[in-house]
């Protein structure tokens, strides 16, 4: 393809990014699944296209509308051609020729704006904060408590690219194993930081095409989530329940854990997610293991309750913690979807919290940094449930983690796991876990 043709590919897709509720990575996927000419080389420069204009969304607009220009898909990709590109105006519109698959001519406006960008950079100190930050003005205000002093560093790390982390499914082999399989295919792999089980890759291989994943010994799954999974301390022989359990990610990661012994419940109110983990639980030997659940079968929860020695509840939020992955999300999320995510947390606790036998325990858990859907989660339900109490992240991390090869210095936050890109590298997180007193107690 030309960089004329990229552009124009870049600005199509961001176009139908911006019209779909879907995330970003879907919309891609589908569009390079329908143009298989596209070569490698030109679908990773038109990711790289797409993703470098969400990640600057904010300041792109801002930019956009200072220059005298009303922000939409074609004009962010042209002013990121300037600004971070560093071409000058007749630089793009030599690209924008209007030829076959090229960008249609620059309009007056869009010449005389993008003349006036020529030499700027992204940031400037007349930028609002939450605009530097590339976060919903609305937003802003619960970011920054929950960061506090570190709140720019903190979210400057937001903008970066994710890393590609693998979990090593202990039903099929170790961490050496894993590694070994996939250098034998030429991919570089280290060991992830915090996670014992975790492993690195060094760029962004076609991991469906590796031995190691056709054959269930390795899964995509974030460090953080690892280490989420791994808190709950699921072991074999005991009862497992994984509330809101989506497509299984988690799941399989307990099933690990228990090592394929004992009884393990994915709940989710989607009956198509929980199908979709069917081939991923077969891949890691573990559909045999797994039964799968509606949550909103009043009946079986009611059978079910007290009878769960470990109940994770990874609960529906804001996502703001896996940002660095979806970009595109924190533009979706509105202050009415906000409120709606805390009554469904609230919800989904005190249905896992049913399930929970006498001296079982409970981990909640988001993939968001917001004090709302996390810590005062947590106040709110021991004020309705004061027959549990949290156990501290730091005695869970040295009961769990640490026998099994994670640092000895947990990244708790008080009395809870609390990750972070800028911290730890990985997506951001939050988890607590709660045990239930004895009725005698």
């Amino acid at each position: 393809m030309t960089p004329g043709a990229r552009i124009e590919a870049a600005i199509d897709l961001l176009g139908k990014i911006g019209a779909a509720d879907q995330p970003a990575d879907q919309i891609v996927g589908a569009y390079m699944r329908g143009h298989r000419y596209i070569g490698s080389k030109d679908r990773r420069a038109i990711s790289d296209r797409i993703y470098g204009v969400l990640r600057r969304r904010a300041r792109l607009d801002w930019w956009l509308t200072r220059a005298g220009l009303e922000p939409a898909p074609r004009r962010s990709v042209l002013a990121v051609l300037v600004l971070a590109d560093g071409l000058g105006a007749a630089e793009v519109a030599a690209l924008c020729d209007g030829s076959r698959y090229h960008p249609a001519p620059l309009g007056a406006d869009e010449h005389v704006a993008l003349a006036r960008l020529a030499g700027e950079r992204f940031d400037h100190p007349e930028q609002p904060p939450a605009v530097r930050a590339e976060v919903p003005a609305w937003l802003y205000p619960n970011l920054a408590e929950a960061f506090g002093e570190s709140t720019e560093a903190e979210l400057a790390a937001l903008t970066d690219e994710a890393t590609v982390d693998l979990r090593v499914n202990r039903l099929k082999g170790d961490r050496a194993a894993a590694q070994a399989s996939l250098a034998e295919e030429g991919v570089a792999a280290v060991p992830t930081p915090i996670s014992p089980i975790g492993l690195r890759l060094a760029g962004r291989p076609n991991l469906s095409a590796m031995r190691a994943f056709r054959e269930g010994l390795v899964e995509l799954q974030d460090e953080g989530s690892q280490i989420v999974a791994l808190l709950a301390d699921a072991r074999p022989g005991q009862a497992v329940a994984d509330v809101c359990a989506g497509a299984g990610g988690k799941t399989l990661a307990l099933a690990a854990e228990m090592g394929g012994s004992g009884r393990l419940v994915a709940l989710d109110v989607d009956a198509a997610r929980l199908q979709r983990a069917v081939p991923r639980l077969r891949r890691a030997g573990a559909d045999t293991f797994v039964e799968r659940r509606p949550l909103d079968d009043a009946t079986w929860l009611t059978a079910h309750a007290d009878s769960f020695d470990r109940v994770l509840v990874d609960a529906p939020c804001s996502g703001s913690g896996a940002w660095r992955r979806q970009p595109d999300a924190r533009w979706h999320l509105t202050s009415g979807d906000f409120a709606r995510y805390l009554e469904m947390q609230a919800e989904a606790i005190d249905t896992g919290a049913k399930l929970v036998r006498p001296h079982g325990r409970l981990i909640y858990a988001t993939c968001s940094f917001l004090p709302a859907e996390n810590a005062r989660q947590i106040e709110s339900f021991l004020a309705r449930r004061p027959d549990f109490a949290v156990v501290p992240a730091s005695a869970m991390w040295a009961e769990t983690l640490v026998p099994q090869g994670a640092p000895p210095t947990p990244p708790v936050d008080g009395p809870y796991l609390f990750l972070t890109p800028s911290r730890h590298g990985c997506d951001g997180f939050f988890a607590a876990v709660m045990e239930r007193r004895g009725g005698g107690e």
